[in-house]
């Protein structure tokens, strides 16, 4: 990729041209990432294209793609990696044997995990660390070697330096308040749910079968639905879904009863279907 030829308007066609639509803080936030080679902190609600996003960066730029799913409880170990002991105990064991000395604790015997594996990785990559804020503050204090020194350093095998152009991405559902040194590393991005005119380019760059009177008609209602205090908010994948669903169908139009017949496609529980049913004025 050459920078000089890098600009906004280049940015927000490629990641079209991966269908994503984004809007103009987006554009802006990932070009000046790629430009300033920063990390990329993305805060907002569930469903809002987070992760989706690190993977159209991921396909617009040629960069190879590297996830690490958070959760409560993650160790160094799942993120980094860990040591082989069974191969560590045989290769003793055979040493004995053979009355050998053999050296355990090389990288022979080191089962690499994907932010390592990213950090070795001799192309341009991204790693995308999602929902960072399901890990403990631990967790979160050694990935600063990593986001800031552009090192890892594992125990009895030494200090990785970065060997590509990688990209940090970050994404956070705000479960917890993340620690100062880490928003200071990134540049922060909050996606929230889109606009109306937004939504419609996204679904019709999903789903280009569906007239947009239908695409129109499904995200006026779905940004309606957003209104109510759901216990799930619709997501914008729901989105489309619900549009696929009625063209399955054969539905040209969201009557009400295609709303009644496929509203379990965009609404996850039962009293979240009551609400909208009583909203919506549907029997």
């Amino acid at each position: 990729m050459n920078e000089i030829s890098l600009d906004t308007n280049y940015v927000g066609n490629v990641l079209a041209k991966n269908n994503y639509i984004p809007d103009d803080n987006i554009v802006t936030v990932v070009f000046l990432a790629i430009s300033l080679k920063k990390p990329i902190l993305i805060e907002g609600p569930p469903g809002t294209g987070k992760t989706e996003l690190s993977k159209a960066i991921s396909n617009a730029f040629e960069r190879e793609f590297f996830r690490i799913q958070c959760y409560e409880g993650i160790t160094f170990e799942q993120i980094v990696g860990e040591w082989n002991y069974q191969k560590q105990l045989l290769s003793l064991e055979t040493s004995k044997i053979k009355k050998t000395e053999e050296d355990v604790f090389c990288e022979e015997f080191f089962i690499k995990r994907p932010l390592l594996l990213a950090f070795m990785n001799k192309k341009a990559s991204i790693v995308l660390i999602d929902e960072i804020d399901k890990a403990d503050e631990e967790v979160e204090s050694f990935l600063l070697q990593a986001l800031g020194e552009k090192q890892i350093t594992v125990n009895d095998l030494g200090t990785f330096e970065l060997q590509n152009d990688l990209m940090f991405i970050m994404t956070s559902n705000s479960q917890r308040e993340l620690l100062d040194e880490t928003k200071d590393r990134c540049l922060y991005l909050y996606i929230d749910y889109p606009s109306f005119e937004r939504e419609v380019e996204i679904v019709k760059s999903h789903e280009d079968r569906a007239s947009l009177e239908l695409i129109k008609s499904v995200v006026k209602t779905i940004q309606k639905m957003r209104k109510l205090n759901l216990i799930k908010n619709p997501s914008i994948r729901a989105t489309v879904d619900w549009v696929r669903s009625l063209i399955i169908l054969d539905k040209d139009v969201l009557d009400d009863d295609s709303f009644k017949k496929t509203l379990n496609v965009v609404i996850k529980s039962e009293e979240d279907k009551k609400k909208v049913l009583d909203r919506f004025k549907i029997n």
